[in-house]
This record gives structure tokens, C-alpha cells and sequence, in this order.
């Protein structure tokens, strides 16, 4: 098993070395593994790999990016993400309209739409958006706008006014930071008018969480703890105790 991981990540370092960059879908293809398998290996080696939007880069690529980039977030907590996505997931319905949020947590809820499901797809980061055009039924609706390197994703009036012609059913939000007293928090302040916006235009929704964001407060503050129907972690759903 070793000399596997060790042969595959010799293999992935030079095929950067030869490209700079590599979609995930392809280093998968190219190793003849999984792309969960390769998952784990970029994030088994931060100093040699990063993650962003659905792509590998060299980990000196990155290095001079802001304190949070979508590549370095990307597998953090990964198997807790994944698991929280599972119980999420219960809340996707065929023949709705859904509202998928930035970040890598929701990535793993795009993998569970099941095939045969028609969805509408409402996204405004790349990293989400190239997995739903996988989805054979999924018709995507992207939020356009300037866009931001550090966490993929897009904002504006734009993409905001486009959201006025939307009936979305479910939102599916995620987070940087859950307090219970003082609500749910991000890193980066173009994301909060769409989060924002979302919740007050979707008939339900769900905040999608690993339990390290649990606690945390950043700087941008999108929502109090109220406006959501459910807190889903690794655990499911969860209920949060102010102090």
C-alpha cells in the first residue's frame, strides 16, 4: 500500500511539474485511482500539492495567496465534510430547485445527487459548478459577477438580480464560522449578500458544517442561528446550546 501511494505521488509531482496544473478528474484518470484517493493524497502532502476549484497546483503556487485560499481549505476535515454531506443530502428532492453555497464542504453534496434526479442547480463558485455539469440531469443556473481567486466564487448585482427570477426550494449554506449566540460567520465579505439573499428567497434552509466550525466566529456575519431549519454536521442534524 505504501509503495502505491508513494509511486502515485512521485507520478502526480511530475506530471505538475510538467503541466502546473491538473484537474482532479484527469490526475485521477492518469493514476488509475479514485479521485477521493486522490483527494488524499494532495492533502496527505500540503508541501507539495494544493487544491482549488476542482484543480492541483503546485503547493508553491499557492504560497503567496491569502491566509484562506479554497486550495488549502479544500481537505481539511474531509471524511467529516463528506459524512455531513450524507445527511444533508436527505433534503435533495427531484424535480426542485436547489441552491448549492461556495466553499469545499458542499462539494461532497454535488456527488450525492443521485443520476436520475432532474435538479436545478443554483451556484456561484467554479469548484461547484464543474462538478454539477457531471450531473447528467442537473440543469445549472451560475450566479456571475466579479470573480474571487481565494475561494472560487463569484459576486455583484449581477448575480444578485439573478437570483430575483429564482424559486429555490432548498439552500444548502455552509460556513467558516457557527457560534450559537452570535450566528453563522464567513472568512470573506463578497459572499454574505448571496448568502443573505439565498436565505431570504429559499423556502428551507440548511446549514451544512464539520463540527471544527463549531464555536468559531469570523469576521463576516451572514445570519443568525434561526433563519436555518437545520445545523447538519459528521453527527447530523445538530442542536447548538448558547453558553
Amino acid at each position: 500500500m505504501g509503495n502505491r501511494k508513494t509511486t502515485r505521488i512521485i507520478a502526480l509531482a511530475h506530471a505538475l511539474s510538467a503541466r502546473r496544473v491538473l484537474h482532479l478528474k484527469d490526475a485521477a484518470a492518469l493514476l488509475g485511482v479514485s479521485e477521493m484517493t486522490v483527494r488524499r493524497d494532495v492533502a496527505d502532502n500540503p508541501e507539495l500539492f494544493g487544491y482549488l476549484g476542482g484543480h492541483i497546483v503546485p503547493a508553491a503556487d499557492i504560497e503567496a495567496d491569502a491566509p484562506y485560499e479554497l486550495a488549502r481549505a479544500a481537505d481539511s476535515h474531509a471524511a467529516a465534510k463528506r459524512e455531513a454531506c450524507v445527511h444533508a443530502a436527505r433534503y435533495i428532492r427531484s424535480d426542485e430547485t436547489i441552491f448549492i453555497d461556495c466553499g469545499t464542504t458542499l462539494e461532497y453534496l454535488v456527488d450525492l445527487i443521485p443520476d436520475n434526479y432532474s435538479i436545478t442547480a443554483v451556484c456561484y463558485s467554479l469548484n461547484a459548478a464543474e462538478l454539477l455539469r457531471r450531473k447528467p440531469n442537473v440543469r445549472i443556473v451560475m450566479l456571475g459577477g466579479v470573480y474571487h481567486p481565494s475561494s472560487a466564487s463569484f459576486s455583484g448585482n449581477s448575480g444578485l438580480e439573478t437570483l430575483d427570477h429564482l424559486g429555490i426550494n432548498v439552500a444548502f449554506l455552509s460556513a467558516a464560522g457557527v457560534d450559537p449566540g452570535r450566528g453563522a460567520t464567513c472568512v470573506h465579505f463578497h459572499e454574505v449578500p448571496v448568502k443573505q439573499k439565498v436565505i431570504a428567497l429559499a423556502r428551507e434552509n440548511h446549514l451544512v458544517v464539520d463540527k471544527s466550525k463549531i464555536g468559531k466566529l469570523k469576521p463576516a456575519f451572514f445570519a443568525p442561528m434561526g433563519v436555518f431549519r437545520s445545523v447538519i454536521t459528521e453527527d447530523g442534524e445538530t442542536t447548538l446550546s448558547v453558553a
